[in-house]
C-alpha cells in the first residue's frame, strides 16, 4: 500500500491550493480516505475524510466552508481543495487510508499513510 501526497506550496492568506493523494497497491475504491495535518510543535490532527463512495464526508470545524475533500476512484486519487487559506493552516499535510466503510476521525484508525506535503500560508 502506497500513498503519495503532493500539491503543497507557499501562498498568501486568502489564497488556494489543491492537494492530491495518489494511491497504489490496495483497493482504493473501497477505502475511506483522510487528510491530516501537523503544525510545528503540535500534534497531528484530523482535517477531512471521505468514504469509499464519496457520499459521506466530514471536516474539522476550523476548515468547514473553506476546504473540500473529493475523490476520483477511476484515478485512485483523493483531493483536498483548500480555499481562503489562513496562516493557521500552515502545516505538513498527510493523506491516509483505511478499509473502514465509514468516515474515520481517529489517527489510529488509519493504517496506511503517505509522506507529507508542506503547506505554508503567509499573512
Amino acid at each position: 500500500v502506497q500513498l503519495q501526497a503532493f500539491g503543497g506550496g507557499s501562498v498568501q492568506a486568502g489564497g488556494s491550493l489543491r492537494l492530491s493523494c495518489a494511491a497504489s497497491g490496495h483497493t482504493f475504491s473501497s477505502s475511506t480516505m483522510g487528510w491530516f495535518r501537523q503544525a510545528p510543535g503540535k500534534e497531528r490532527e484530523f482535517v477531512a475524510a471521505i468514504n469509499w463512495s464519496g457520499r459521506s464526508t466530514d471536516y474539522v470545524d476550523s476548515v468547514k466552508g473553506r476546504f473540500t475533500i473529493s475523490r476520483d476512484n477511476n484515478k485512485n486519487t483523493v483531493y483536498l481543495q483548500m480555499n481562503s487559506l489562513k496562516p493557521e493552516d500552515t502545516a505538513v499535510y498527510y493523506c491516509a487510508a483505511t478499509t473502514s466503510p465509514k468516515v474515520v476521525f481517529a489517527i489510529t484508525g488509519y493504517p496506511y499513510w503517505g509522506q507529507g506535503t508542506q503547506v505554508t500560508v503567509s499573512s
